[in-house]
């Protein structure tokens, strides 16, 4: 399945459907899709729609949709009505997803509109979680992510080495774009070494060869 935010919003059919504590809302036109794909299997009624996380932390977010009967569900997992389907989030995933929204369209298929953002990765050697990371992170939040959202992207910091050193990881439009060493050398280094004294550089730990949308081709 495919993959992958008021006026009225083009989600306000799926809050009408989903009841308050709905994890993930499902669009109207996501219901109808969903409703077709299951008619096509074998026990349909039995089915629900199963939707993790398969990405690992510091990773862009990828998903994985199935069908599976949900009265196999596991005794962790969360299990949500939304219309007549029944959506089967892992316990480990609902973080993740809470206040995320399926949708469908034509161009594009079923898209999870995700307004969360990757767990950073735990990386050896590195600091995180002192008072130079708070200074550090304060200033990805106020004005590094803020700027790098124009182009859908946005940084995670990983740590720092005690050397002045910051290591990020770059995503949404960020990952896998052409300028992306560019943005993060020029654009995201100036702006933490001049609000953070401590801090004299900035280094990409991103993979960018998985890069599957990036902004700029």
């Amino acid at each position: 399945m495919g993959q992958n935010d008021d006026m009225k919003s083009p989600f306000a059919d799926a809050a009408e459907s989903a009841p308050a504590d709905t994890i993930v809302e499902i669009t109207e036109s996501a219901l109808e899709m969903m409703r077709e794909l299951r008619a096509s299997e074998a026990d349909g009624d039995s089915l629900g729609l199963r939707l993790a996380i398969a990405s690992a932390p510091g990773e862009d977010f990828r998903y994985d949709l199935s069908f599976e009967e949900f009265l196999t569900a596991a005794f962790t997992d969360e299990v949500r009505t939304i219309g007549d389907f029944k959506v089967i989030i892992p316990a480990d995933s609902v973080e993740f997803l809470q206040g995320a929204v399926l949708d469908h369209d034509e161009a594009q298929g079923l898209v999870i509109r995700n307004p969360n953002r990757p767990a950073a990765p735990v990386v050896d050697g590195l600091t995180n979680g002192d008072s130079l990371s708070a200074e550090v992170e304060a200033v990805l939040s106020s004005d590094v992510n803020p700027a790098l959202a124009s182009h859908g992207g946005f940084v995670t910091y990983i740590g720092h080495d005690g050397e002045g050193m910051a290591y990020l990881t770059m995503g949404g439009g960020c990952h896998g774009c052409s300028m992306s060493k560019a943005t993060m050398l020029d654009g995201v280094q100036t702006m933490l070494v001049e609000a953070v004294p401590a801090i004299t550089g900035v280094r990409d730990l991103t993979d960018h060869s998985t890069g599957a949308n990036p902004y700029y081709n």
